[in-house]
């Protein structure tokens, strides 16, 4: 039996011929197919549910080989180092990630992915074995480079399980896998103090834990996910072939260049001063780099782009995929700054303190997940979009009210704030699939627009800590000395006292009384509040943009069909997981 050719897959079109599970080495195999034409029972098959577990285990682990670390880099490097490098651990694996996304979606989209994903959890594995038994900072950088890379694999489940599902369900599918990520993205802080006050290997225990779900993602992805081969994708075109035509410059200029340009806005103002050879060269060669890569790719037209310009030629998706790194570097503002913040105002004791800067993640995944549930059901995704946007722009906005003693409304402006940010963001990142018009791309659109979000939001990232040193520079000399002095300090004692509020010890500082001590705290925290204000107020630029993004972007109620873009195979013959059972029943049946 001969299947037809299907039908042109985009805008929510379902594929209408029959679907043949089996067919002979010169006929081309149908990939994208109806609900109706699968195989009884295929959504509850083992290779389905074993790849929706590893999607699972993918995004705890690509997640939390950094997000339970992060917490805690200055109790390692106070107890493998002290190493001035050890600021690398965190610049190495935003580097890594924002390049990685944008080749594993094109090049699994060229050449299948299977061994990609399986590839993905054993280079986290060792990455973290690395991290795990490391004796000095360099081997935790290095650990954490191979975990980096390796997480740009793992972080890439929405086009995964996006294509594995019907269209109609994609919102709810990624929900499921959010899921997964709440003890590391929502509660990394938490877990992170957990092991280090509770645990004989303290730190370590960070990375054992990744370890397991590491392990156990590789096993998952091994056994179960069985998608088309680059044979199934190319029937007429060999793997050499498709290495020769591949956009070897394209590759050069875009990783090149974008690492580059994100390394120098790293540096700067923390590595390196802003106007050091290093910050100023590696800005310059970056960004001439990324230039030329556009142009590159938009005049040379080479054979397989890395990056199909042709995408970028869709407003709506344009708008998408902006949007959600514009609320993902909202969400970064908050997360770097707000645990600086509980323990700079309102406590020093370190597991109440970690709870608190749970609040974040914690809420951010709450809205993923009860974004992705209640999209469809809701409807009109541009809505949704333009209403989460607005109120997350005015509540975040509205922190800006912090002071020492408003503690409880922080929190209520956080929680809710961070929420809508998890709904923009759930709904963005899967629409960033579905609007293509051509699904054998998701990889590539979806892998696009997770560079395009880590590339902003390290942007982002950089401007609110120049703006938070800045504004410490400056409230902090404003306040404190003042305060200091007119409680009866000696002014040559004041610098001394404003250092020992970074290290916490106050001995030996001359005049200082406990009277003294609490005044110039209390002056210390109001001007620090001061700074963290500011860079609140900083995101509104960020969140307005947003917004206006927000009205550009589509609805896609007419997508939401039952048409399914990639199925799970057995072998290179195209027989669909599923098939093999549903032929011998029917065969039982004609002997009956």
């Amino acid at each position: 039996m001969v299947s037809e050719k299907p039908g042109h897959i985009g805008h929510g079109s379902a594929v209408e011929s029959p679907v043949v599970h089996k067919f002979s080495s010169d006929e081309e195999i149908v990939l994208s197919h109806d609900t109706s034409s699968l195989p009884p029972g295929y959504f509850t098959s083992t290779y389905f549910l074993g790849t929706m577990v590893a999607s699972g285990l993918a995004i705890a682990g690509g997640v939390g080989g950094f997000a339970l670390a992060a917490p805690l880099l200055g109790i390692i490097n106070a107890d493998i180092g002290p190493d001035p490098n050890y600021v690398w651990i965190g610049l190495v694996y935003t580097l890594t990630l924002a390049i990685g996304q944008t080749l594993v979606g094109r090049l699994s989209d060229l050449f299948g992915r299977r061994w990609f994903f399986i590839s993905g959890s054993i280079l986290a594995l060792i990455g973290c074995i690395i991290c795990a038994v490391a004796t000095n900072i360099p081997m935790v950088i290095g650990g954490t480079t191979l975990i980096g890379l390796a997480a740009s694999t793992q972080l890439s489940f929405t086009f995964v399980v996006g294509e594995l599902v019907p269209m109609e369900y994609r919102f709810m599918a990624n929900a499921f896998v959010y899921v997964w990520s709440i003890p590391f993205s929502g509660l990394g802080p938490l877990v992170a103090y957990a092991f280090v006050l509770h645990t004989k290997a303290g730190w370590r225990w960070c990375y054992y834990l990744m370890i397991i779900v590491n392990g156990l993602g590789a096993l998952c992805w091994y056994f179960f996910y069985h998608p088309p081969t680059f044979y199934m994708k190319n029937r007429t075109t060999t793997r050499w072939e498709m290495v020769k035509n591949f956009d070897f410059v394209g590759f050069i200029l875009f990783s090149g260049g974008l690492l580059i340009f994100l390394m120098g806005l790293s540096w700067g103002g923390g590595v390196h001063p802003w106007n050091s050879a290093h910050v100023i060269s590696t800005l310059v060669v970056g960004f001439v780099a990324c230039v030329a890569f556009v142009l590159w790719e938009t005049m040379a037209n080479p054979k397989e782009p890395l990056m199909p310009m042709h995408l970028f030629k869709d407003i709506g998706w344009d708008a998408t995929i902006i949007l959600i790194s514009l609320g993902a570097s909202v969400y970064y503002a908050f997360s770097i700054i707000f645990p600086q913040m509980v323990f700079g105002l309102y406590t020093e004791d370190k597991a109440y303190g970690s709870a608190l800067s749970c609040i974040v993640g914690a809420c951010i995944v709450m809205g993923q997940i009860v974004g992705g549930l209640l999209s469809k059901w809701i409807g009109k995704q541009k809505w949704q979009l333009v209403v989460s946007t607005t109120a997350f722009t005015g509540l975040l906005g509205g922190v800006a009210c912090a002071t020492t003693d408003n503690k409880d409304t922080v929190i209520g402006l956080l929680i809710v704030g961070c929420f809508f940010v998890g709904w923009v963001e759930s709904i963005g990142l899967a629409m960033s699939g579905i609007v293509i018009k051509d699904q054998s791309e998701i990889g590539t659109a979806v892998g696009i627009a997770g560079t395009v979000r880590s590339a902003i939001s390290t942007v982002a990232s950089t401007i609110y800590v120049a703006i938070l040193t800045n504004r410490l520079g400056a409230t902090i000399p404003a306040q404190v000395p003042p305060a200091l002095i007119n409680a009866g300090l000696p002014a040559s004692s004041v610098a001394s006292f404003i250092e020992a509020m970074t290290t916490g010890s106050f001995e030996g500082i001359k005049g200082l009384t406990p009277q003294i001590t609490e005044i110039g705290v209390a002056a210390y925290k109001n001007a620090s509040a001061m700074a963290y204000r500011t860079v609140f107020l900083s995101t509104i630029a960020f969140s307005g943009v947003a917004l206006v993004l927000s009205f550009f972007c589509p609805n896609v109620d007419d997508k939401m069909t039952s048409m399914v873009a990639t199925v799970l195979h057995k072998g290179e013959n195209g027989e669909i997981e599923g098939a093999r059972e549903e032929k011998t029943r029917h065969a039982h049946v004609e002997d009956v």
